[in-house]
């Protein structure tokens, strides 16, 4: 009797296991421009995770940035965050998480976020410059079709967007996305010009898109893919 209790105690356990939800964290807070994209761009993310088996947080409360809050989260997603966001001691506490097998996901505005904190630029992978206004429908060439990030998408991904140039980008990183610069006015960052790349760092997992200006980008189901992918990977997900 006591043996068959142990069995059902552990297969309850491994039941509860395999069935808990994760979890991830919207940071959204601006120190710079804000971008209204963002009012959109937040229930587009729940509605992901609903449709995908995730829960979601959202916050703008950097005081929410200790290393025991965010260890219950896969992966914790800066939504067009601008400017310096986090202080000293949270920096150190996001570090920590990082370190010890966290997620980052970056999208659009996180490049123009904590440019004085070097460990945060190399994990979000570059620097904004600067961008011309949005304007004419320009090609993104897809580098790795193969990654849950970019597969679904077309070779030549023709959309309108912010088109970010970069300051400065890390080595090392794997791209995903270049821009055509041939094909709009106002690019700077010459023939390899990266849009999106994920990798590994500092014992943890990040990823980037720099696309998601738009509201239209949060009802466009390639975008919204795009952005699922990224999400996933930071949370650990491998590709179905």
């Amino acid at each position: 009797m006591k043996n068959k209790l142990l069995i059902i105690s552990a297969l309850l356990l491994l039941s509860l296991s395999v069935t808990a939800r994760q979890k991830v964290l919207i940071f959204c807070k601006t120190a710079g421009f804000h971008h209204a994209s963002i009012a959109v761009g937040i229930p587009a993310i729940m509605k992901l995770g609903a449709e995908h088996n995730f829960d979601v947080d959202t916050t703008t409360d950097a005081t929410k940035f200790t290393y025991d809050n965010l260890k219950q989260y896969a992966a914790v997603i800066f939504l067009s965050t601008t400017g310096h966001v986090l202080n000293e001691a949270q920096q150190g506490e996001f570090e920590k998480y990082i370190r010890s097998g966290g997620g980052f996901a970056g999208v659009h505005s996180a490049t123009d976020t904590e440019y004085d904190w070097a460990w945060y630029g190399n994990l979000v992978g570059a620097y904004f410059r600067n961008h011309p206004s949005v304007q004419q429908v320009a090609t993104l060439h897809i580098v790795d079709p193969n990654f849950q990030a970019t597969k679904g998408l077309p070779a030549e991904w023709k959309r309108l967007d912010e088109w970010y140039n970069f300051k400065w980008i890390a080595p090392n990183l794997h791209v995903l996305i270049t821009i055509d610069e041939k094909t709009y006015t106002g690019g700077n960052n010459g023939d390899n010009h990266p849009m999106s790349w994920y990798h590994e760092y500092d014992g943890g997992r990040a990823f980037y898109t720099a696309l998601g200006h738009t509201d239209e980008s949060y009802a466009d189901p390639l975008y919204l893919g795009h952005l699922l992918g990224g999400i996933e990977y930071a949370m650990g997900r491998k590709d179905q």
